[in-house]
């Protein structure tokens, strides 16, 4: 079943890679007591995820920041390598929290998952976009076809803040 807007979101684990080296973070620390922005892609360095999906979410990032928002986070079903990869190549590091799904538990477990086997990239996320208030689920924005980012993209969620 998929999440919903005032539900809480499923207890789950994300990797990162921090100055510091590899670190594990849950949910409770990216959401507990903070306004989270965070957005799902079906991977990263794919075409509309590092064209269109994530772009926006960097320019806009002062001003979704301006509007009460402590941490802008993206979260993808590849591993933490290529997660911090694609955060320094595309000069994200340290503006956006990158999360690595790895094993697509959170996703699954919020019903965002979606299978992209018959294009050869397994089971990944689909492509999302929410407000998260202390750990609950205040707007909601679900792609219809994942080769776009209009619904899920930074210029809806910047009207819903």
């Amino acid at each position: 079943m998929t999440i919903s807007v005032g539900d809480k979101l499923p207890d789950a684990t994300f990797k990162t890679i921090t100055t510091e080296g590899t670190k594990t973070v849950t949910t409770g620390d990216v959401f507990s007591g903070k306004k989270v922005v965070l957005f799902g892609v079906p991977g990263a360095f794919t075409p509309t995820c590092s064209n269109n999906h994530l772009p926006g979410y960097l320019e806009n990032r002062d001003a979704i920041v301006a509007r009460g928002v402590d941490t802008i986070a993206v979260v993808a079903v590849n591993d933490h390598f290529v997660m911090d990869a694609w955060a320094r190549s595309t000069g994200a590091d340290g503006k956006i929290l990158f999360l690595a799904d790895g094993n697509g538990d959170f996703v699954r477990a919020a019903g965002l998952d979606t299978d992209l086997t018959g294009g050869g990239l397994g089971i990944r996320s689909k492509r999302f976009s929410m407000i998260v208030d202390d750990g609950k689920v205040t707007a909601l924005n679900i792609e219809d076809a994942p080769g776009q980012a209009v619904e899920s993209g930074a210029a809806k969620l910047l009207e819903q803040l």
